[in-house]
């Protein structure tokens, strides 16, 4: 069987509606800040659902030049503000390491919608005249991360997970396999989405899946929660330097935490909704903690998918269940969407670097507007403010469209640990 090498977190970004790097996001995580409110990137008054979980402090000109800005979807710009904030934490310089053994893994569920949404319109309108010639690259998914490689001169492999809401773990995943296998030994890592246009709005609005709590937004998402009424659609991006052991600890790297395991699995059961069950993500969770070599009983803490819809909620608190078995009634569980709302394929990367830092700093974040817990969902969620906890191992869930289940161990870093 093949040694696998190991692969720990050394630096963090992300773009966020709690705010404009990790730092300040994690912040707002701590204090239980809502970063939902009122949609204002275009007129929602027609529409059931007028929330969302905008980037409000985003300035695409500290990354980018205007003409850049006008080239590149926003999704795009996300992942080079998240990119260029993790490389910075890491603190390492692209330009001294070998190129060939840095990949980039960033994926995206939706690519660059807001820019196909423009150019139809402007198509119906103006017909061929009204199609922009940046409208291929501008849109395409694989361009956050090429734009990313282009910035920092990354020539080893490049990966674009596509897998709905699980696409952020996914690309964690992949790119923990790309230098436990030896195939890079630095990987930029994460997912990034743009979603917040009429088309994509609308449709989740139509499928009844969006809180419509317009008068109350920050109290719209609200997983676990009883009165929860859908989830709320929100934009970003999460990057992480993804680093092999022996590397970091030569160059001196902070190191957050240890990315040991990596579960991925399909429920085969419907399109859209999960496995009411929870058997799909109960063996994704299984098959994580055995390659972290974790006993159930070794889990602290668990950041939920947590989208605050009634079949997602309850198969998660299923799959918890009957994975981690009696363990289950010890482990604190925190939904952060229900601060950040839903990322859809950034979510999963967001909320891994979320593990990783409640890890490294003893401290998880809340489940915050949880009132009234449904009774089908009966674990400590962590309801509204944060907690010391010194745990030693950490899981990170991530489910999506399709009937994926993405699951992603984390265990606590301390130098006596490297072996």
């Amino acid at each position: 069987m093949m040694n696998l090498r190991r692969v720990v977190i050394s630096g963090i970004g992300a773009v966020t509606p709690l705010g404009a790097t990790m730092g300040v996001t994690w912040e707002g995580l701590l204090a239980g800040r809502s970063g939902i409110g009122p949609l204002t990137r275009f007129e929602a008054t027609a529409f059931p659902c007028r929330i969302a979980g905008e980037a409000r402090a985003f300035d695409p000109l500290l990354y980018l030049s205007k003409k850049a800005i006008r080239r590149h979807d926003r999704f795009i710009q996300f992942a080079v503000a998240a990119a260029e904030e993790a490389v910075a934490d890491a603190g390492f310089s692209p330009a001294k390491e070998d190129s060939e053994r840095i990949a980039v893994a960033i994926g995206t569920g939706r690519g660059g919608i807001e820019t196909l949404e423009r150019n139809v319109v402007a198509s119906v309108i103006k017909g061929f005249k009204g199609l922009s010639p940046y409208l291929i690259p501008a849109s395409l998914p694989n361009l956050a991360a090429g734009e990313v490689a282009l910035r920092f001169g990354a020539r080893g492999p490049l990966l674009c997970p596509s897998s709905a809401c699980a696409t952020g773990a996914q690309a964690l995943g992949e790119g923990m396999r790309l230098i436990q296998r030896g195939s890079a030994d630095l990987v930029l890592a994460g997912g990034s989405e743009a979603p917040l246009c009429a088309t994509i709005l609308g449709g989740y609005a139509a499928a009844r899946a969006l809180s419509c709590r317009n008068d109350d937004p920050t109290r719209a998402s609200r997983p676990f929660d009883r009165d929860r009424d859908g989830f709320v659609l929100s934009e970003g991006s999460a990057v992480l330097v993804l680093e092999e052991l022996t590397r970091a600890l030569d160059r001196g790297a902070r190191i957050y935490a240890e990315l040991s395991g990596y579960g991925c699995t399909t429920d085969a059961y419907h399109p859209i909704l999960p496995d009411p069950s929870g058997a799909g993500a109960t063996r994704a969770i299984e098959a994580a903690l055995k390659e972290s070599g974790l006993t159930p009983g070794e889990i602290g803490h668990i950041n939920a998918h947590g989208t605050g819809t009634i079949p997602n909620d309850r198969m998660e608190t299923a799959a918890i269940r009957k994975a981690l078995g009696p363990a289950a009634e010890r482990v604190a569980v925190s939904a952060t969407k229900s601060m950040t709302g839903h990322l859809l394929g950034a979510s999963g990367a967001l909320e891994a670097a979320i593990t990783a830092l409640a890890l490294h700093h003893g401290i998880v974040p809340p489940t915050i507007n949880l009132e009234h817990p449904d009774p089908a969902c009966d674990l400590d969620y962590v309801p509204r403010q944060a907690r010391e906890l010194e745990a030693e191992a950490a899981l990170s869930h991530a489910f999506g469209f399709g009937g994926i289940n993405v699951v992603l161990a984390f265990r606590r870093y301390e130098e006596l640990s490297h072996s």
